[in-house]
């Protein structure tokens, strides 16, 4: 372009039934420049949670913040250290499922058990309050034989429900960036990966 831009490369279809394999192989490489900014626009979707307090002792980053921060202090892995600061992430678009959100999120990352504990915490963290909103605080208790009943109940325990203080003093977000890049940066577990032979 006479401007000096240069013009990006693009599939050139209509519609997915008229795309050929130098389309696809046009997409893939676009996505691949792409996701290595996920870990990036997971930290800036993160830094909403900040200021907002919802009632709470403290805001939503600061509880993150001090969930992650008591989990690693605790001698936990780094892909469980990043599963604690992101598992409220969907707070701010989910606020009716936000441990769904924050599971989508992180699934293609991390391991089973961690993926459960994520998707199931909003339930397993009713225990604590669930009775002074007429609720079933024991609700959890329908996956009591599930294989990762206990290690989810720990963490709301350990971490989540204890981890509204102002006073604490936790790591800052900061701290936190290297670990969430290098988690993100392995995925694990999705469809668009192809099976490599064993």
């Amino acid at each position: 372009m006479a401007d000096g831009q240069e013009v990006e490369t693009r599939a050139k279809f209509r519609e997915m039934l008229e795309g050929s394999k130098d389309d696809w192989d046009i997409i893939a490489e676009h996505s691949r420049h792409f996701n290595k900014g996920l870990a990036g626009r997971v930290i800036d979707h993160l830094k909403l949670l900040d200021g907002d307090f919802g009632g709470f002792p403290v805001d939503r980053l600061t509880h993150s913040l001090q969930t992650a921060t008591r989990a690693h202090r605790d001698g936990r892995d780094e892909e469980y250290v990043v599963c604690a600061l992101l598992h409220d992430i969907g707070d701010t678009l989910g606020s009716f499922n936000h441990p769904d959100v924050a599971a989508a999120i992180l699934k293609p990352f991390v391991s089973e058990a961690n993926h459960w504990m994520v998707a199931n915490h909003g339930m397993f963290q009713g225990y604590y309050f669930f009775h002074h909103l007429g609720l079933d605080r024991n609700m959890r208790d329908q996956f009591r034989d599930h294989p990762h009943f206990e290690y989810c109940a720990q963490f709301c325990h350990l971490y989540d429900q204890s981890a509204f203080d102002p006073d604490y003093q936790s790591e800052p977000l900061d701290f936190f960036v290297p670990m969430v890049e290098r988690v993100f940066s392995r995925p694990k577990n999705s469809m668009y990966l192809r099976k490599t032979e064993e």
